[in-house]
């Protein structure tokens, strides 16, 4: 069986699939055959040529990864609202049997050395009434990597999300702050956000007992400085995942 990890975040538009992603890469670089498992994926276009909802972040990650799994299985629930997975499968009148993603997760698995996991937001988005992300982590025995994206307020929504994860008894491997609001040398955010950027790194490694890792800002940071960046960050992690065994 395969390595794994669950890319979870501390908000949706943090960065979790350009985590995913770069990690990914770095993975393949090393010599291991990787596979991405997005369980369920909400705004999905629809396609006319092939009628049927196209998941862009699912599909990123197989572009990433160079997978051969069919996308039925990368990506199992698929939908139209972009809302919770829960709220988005109701309004389809469906709803997301967590044997199905147990089911394509160990397909993923058996055929690849690692498989990379991404939640749809946070850890607690739910995917039906009484099942969330930290369910399905704590079903198939995935350790968490917390992607949080840099700006004030950063931490309370990093510590919380650290917290809930403890005690639900998931391993966090670690967590990746990511800069896709910028950095204090460039950034839209409001002037207010400045001061986050330039030390929420050091507060987190302060406030936390597992590592953190800085992703810069992608529009400043050419390809070659982020591939260093995403293999040391690949190294940290393989050393901190244990290798299932079949």
């Amino acid at each position: 069986m395969a390595a794994s990890l669950l890319i979870t975040g501390t908000d949706t538009g943090v960065g979790k699939t350009f985590v995913g992603a770069g990690l990914a890469a770095a993975l393949i670089r090393d010599g291991f055959h990787v596979a991405p498992f997005k369980p369920v994926e909400t705004g999905c276009f629809f396609d006319p040529a092939t009628h049927s909802l196209i998941p862009s972040d699912a599909r990123l990650l197989e572009a990433a990864t160079a997978t051969k799994s069919p996308l039925d299985t990368i990506c199992p629930y698929r939908f139209a609202l972009p809302a919770a997975p829960w709220v988005a499968a109701e309004r389809e009148g469906k709803t997301i049997d967590p044997t199905v993603l147990e089911r394509c997760y160990r397909e993923l698995a058996q055929g690849h050395d690692w498989v990379l996991a991404e939640s749809a937001g946070g850890i607690l988005v739910p995917m039906a009434r009484d099942f969330h992300f930290a369910d399905l982590a704590k079903r198939l025995d995935l350790p968490v990597l917390v992607v949080a994206g840099s700006r004030l307020g950063v931490l309370n929504q990093t510590l919380l999300t650290m917290e809930f994860l403890q005690q639900k008894g998931l391993t966090t491997v670690g967590c990746v702050l990511n800069h896709p609001y910028g950095d204090a040398t460039g950034s839209p955010l409001d002037p207010q956000h400045l001061p986050a950027l330039d030390t929420n790194a050091d507060t987190l490694r302060r406030l936390t007992s597992v590592p953190v890792w800085v992703i810069p800002d992608a529009a400043r940071t050419s390809q070659p400085e982020m591939d260093i960046i995403f293999d040391r960050l690949a190294d940290d992690i393989i050393a901190r995942v244990p290798r299932a065994v079949a």
